[in-house]
């Protein structure tokens, strides 16, 4: 049983260990390897993901192929492209491993189960809805609102411990600067 999951869980909703059985039934363990990709753009999306172990970045790439970092996602963390996966349609992002990465994934079948069988897992659910929502209007008023280096020390504070596991040029990739721009930056 995967314990970082089940105390998620149990932060929000109580439940026995028979319904964590039953939940844990629903997952597939998945392990990658650095570089490898959970998610590619224009391929189907199966899984939602709850990252175990490891480190990835959501990524979109423009028609210039320059590649912009939606997020990163680390243990603890939920990922996947949500319209993709809900919509059974193909990504328009991809979801590539930083570092060796252990998840479990859940497929809609899955969670459409877990939802109907389990209810009280919609609070779970709709929680993790909210607090992934805010996140994205926080990150998208930052981009307007915060210069480069309030953004960089934003960066920091949601992602502790992410300088010394992130080369800059995906750091400045989540900022929207240059490489070049973001080792200028007085950081003190």
């Amino acid at each position: 049983m995967n314990n970082t999951l089940k105390a998620q869980i149990e932060q929000v909703i109580s439940l026995t260990d028979k319904e964590f059985d039953f939940i844990f039934s629903c997952f597939v363990f998945k392990k990658y390897k650095k570089h490898q990709f959970l998610i590619q753009e224009g391929e189907p999306v199966p899984y939602l993901f709850f990252i175990d172990t490891g480190l990835l970045k959501l990524v979109f790439t423009d028609n210039n192929a320059k590649e912009h970092i939606l997020d990163f996602a680390m243990q603890g963390w939920w990922e996947t492209d949500l319209k993709a996966f809900y919509n059974q349609s193909l990504a328009s992002m991809s979801l590539e491993c930083i570092e060796d990465t252990q998840v479990y994934a859940l497929d809609l079948q899955g969670y459409n189960r877990l939802r109907k069988e389990l209810p009280k897992l919609n609070e779970f659910f709709l929680d993790k809805t909210h607090k992934g929502f805010i996140a994205s209007q926080q990150r998208i008023l930052s981009m307007m609102k915060n210069n480069t280096t309030e953004r960089f020390f934003e960066l920091q504070e949601r992602f502790p411990g992410i300088m010394q596991r992130v080369p800059k040029s995906l750091l400045a990739a989540y900022l929207g600067v240059s490489r070049e721009t973001l080792s200028r930056l007085d950081l003190k």
